[in-house]
Formats: structure tokens, C-alpha cells, sequence
């Protein structure tokens, strides 16, 4: 901006709206607006944080191997499955959000600690989640694929490591429980089949008989209760 006096036209000093300072201890300090210009750079990529680094895909996964190994197409619906992956994925992970406020956001918005300090405080807690549920075989996968060497300290694995095989090792484990859901299911088609065909109703679906005994085999065990805390118990919750 300039200003017109009789003096001539002279510059007026603006906000300094995108700098970087530096403190004396070599950390970086970055104005409001660089601030938040990162943060809604960071709340793009808000669906794949919840879907690969929280529980959310061990759980929508299993749900649907269920609504398969009953028989339903679509019932509950695809919104349903979603809606109760997500809420249940935030009781899972309260403890790591509970921290995640308590270290980083709480602080940061205070004005106690600065940008930097609070990514890392925000990093920290689910890096120990991910580390908690990821197997050995496979941070040893990525870190050979990877060519990188092995560290000693968990803490010091990589996110660039953890991440891949955070979600590798989710995937195993929700097809080994929904594998276990599928069996009893399996044993009733079966049953039903076989019967259906020793009375020699071969053009009948067994899939239309089996599917009431596999849904009242499911409410009268609890079914959904069974699974929701097995899902929880496999977090250590």
C-alpha cells in the first residue's frame, strides 16, 4: 500500500503474513498463516489418516466379511457398516486422542509449545499405537524392501516404515478373525445343502434356507456384542 502526502508516495509496512523465524536453538518458527495454510493441507489428507493409521480398517473389514458370511447383500447397509466402524474406531482410539489433546493440541492452542513441538507430540502416540499392532515379519518386509537398515528402538522405526506395514499387518489380522466368523456360518450352508439334496430338492437355493438359521443363530448368540468386543479385545482395549 502507498500513502499520498507531501512528502511523495512512500511505502506503508504490511503484516508479515508468510515468514519463517529462527530461533536460536536452530528450530523454525512459522507465522499464522503458513500455519494454517499446512493445516488445511493436512485435512485433505484426513480420510486416509483415519483409514490407515487408526483401527478403522481392521473393523469395516471384518464387518463386511460378517454381512457376507450371513448371507446379507444389503443389510446392514454400506452407510451403517461405515457410521459404526467409525464411531467404534473412536472409542478404540480415545487413549491415543485423549493424549494426543492432552500433549499437543491443548498446549499448541495455549500458545505453551510451538507448531513444531506439537507434531511431534502428535506423531508420538500413534506411533506407539501402530507399533503395538504391527508384526515383526512385517517391519522386516518393509524395511528389505526398502533397503533401509534395521534400528534397534521401536520408537526409531520411520513412519515411512510403520505405515505399509502397519497396514499390512491390519489387513492379515482382519481376515484371520473374519475367517474364524466365516466357519459356523459355513457349517450351516453346508448342513442345509446336504439336506436339500437327499430330499432331492436340487433346484431349491440352500442359500434361502440357511439364511434364517444363520441369522437366528446370530441373535440368539449375541452376535453383535461378540464382535465388537472381539474387535476391541484385539487392540488390547
Amino acid at each position: 500500500m502507498l500513502s499520498n502526502g507531501t512528502e511523495g508516495f512512500k511505502p506503508i509496512e504490511g503484516l508479515p503474513a508468510v515468514t519463517v523465524k529462527t530461533n536460536s536453538d536452530g528450530t523454525q518458527e512459522y507465522t499464522v498463516t503458513l500455519q494454517i495454510l499446512f493445516l488445511m493441507t493436512v485435512l485433505t489428507f484426513l480420510p486416509a489418516i483415519l483409514m490407515m493409521m487408526t483401527s478403522f480398517t481392521r473393523i469395516i473389514i471384518v464387518f463386511s466379511i460378517l454381512r457376507q458370511a450371513l448371507g446379507l447383500q444389503q443389510s446392514p447397509s454400506n452407510q451403517i457398516l461405515i457410521g459404526l466402524s467409525l464411531f467404534l474406531s473412536f472409542f478404540i482410539m480415545s487413549p491415543v486422542l485423549t493424549e494426543v489433546n492432552e500433549t499437543a493440541l491443548q498446549p499448541y492452542i495455549s500458545e505453551s509449545i510451538s507448531a513444531n513441538q506439537a507434531l511431534n507430540n502428535t506423531k508420538k502416540p500413534f506411533h506407539q499405537f501402530m507399533m503395538a499392532n504391527t508384526r515383526e515379519s512385517d517391519l522386516d518386509l518393509f524395511f528389505k524392501i526398502g533397503r533401509v537398515a534395521r534400528v534397534a528402538q521401536p520408537e526409531d522405526v520411520p513412519f515411512s516404515i510403520l505405515l505399509p506395514a502397519f497396514v499390512t499387518s491390519e489387513l492379515k489380522t482382519a481376515f484371520q478373525i473374519g475367517f474364524i466368523i466365516f466357519i459356523p456360518f459355513l457349517v450351516i450352508d453346508i448342513v442345509v445343502a446336504s439336506v436339500l439334496m437327499a430330499m432331492g430338492m436340487m433346484m431349491l437355493s440352500p442359500l434361502i434356507i440357511s439364511l434364517p438359521f444363520k441369522i437366528m443363530l446370530f441373535v440368539l448368540v449375541d452376535g453383535w456384542a461378540l464382535i465388537i468386543g472381539t474387535l476391541a479385545a484385539s487392540f488390547g482395549i
